[in-house]
């Protein structure tokens, strides 16, 4: 199973700004693509910081470029990088969007938290879906029949019976790392505790000889 890719989601129209630019420009461009931040790259596209209206506000004079202004080191994303590691990215440093980058940091494509909330939203039967074929049946191995998978609002619930005791905390793990799950609700059992150690076979009681 295979969380969804940044280069599955990402914008590769991208608009940026050079480094050298000045303020007005890097302005005109956020007022006119009506967006609240640019990617900075410098004479070779590499992503050198990001931009955003907030700092250009913050700095009245116009003389300034907008290699002057932007935060940086900005932080990126390779078109690798699951979704789900984005979404904590942004959520860690607080932004709104997030460069994409190649392997030399080259500036190839935009993820916003609008991209990646389309994901995270998806219909309950798609997630549904997911979960009983990349978890239950590729995974585990599974008859689709052996456990019932409910969706409500992005969260999962599992009922049924299998094999083996660790078996259970896989499948609820793996549940959990779908895409657009929320949460999930673990009511599964269990035929074999296999959780324990096999008692000792043969021999007399202490394994001591008569």
């Amino acid at each position: 199973m295979k969380h969804r890719k940044i280069g599955n989601v990402m914008s590769d129209d991208v608009v940026r700004v050079g480094d050298g630019a000045s303020c007005e420009e890097a302005g005109a461009l956020l007022e006119r693509h009506r967006i609240g931040g640019l990617p900075v790259v410098d004479e070779d596209d590499k992503v050198v910081g990001v931009i955003t209206g907030t700092d250009l506000a913050a700095r009245a004079d116009g003389a300034v470029s907008s290699g002057d202004l932007m935060s940086r080191p900005a932080v990126t994303v390779r078109p690798q990088d699951t979704i789900v590691d984005a979404a904590r990215s942004m959520a860690r440093h607080r932004v709104e969007r997030l460069p994409v980058v190649d392997e030399e940091d080259r500036l190839i494509g935009i993820v916003t938290r609008r991209d990646l909330l389309r994901v995270f939203l998806r219909p309950d039967d798609e997630i549904r879906a997911e979960v009983i074929d990349e978890v239950l049946v590729r995974s585990l191995w599974l008859q689709p029949q052996s456990v019932t998978v409910t969706v409500t609002d992005g969260v999962v619930r599992l009922e049924g019976e299998l094999d083996r005791h660790s078996e259970v905390p896989i499948a609820v793990r793996m549940a959990g790392q779908v895409d657009g799950v929320v949460a999930v609700v673990d009511r599964l059992t269990y035929r074999v505790d296999d959780s324990r150690p096999a008692a000792p076979s043969g021999g007399a009681p202490g394994g001591g000889a008569p």
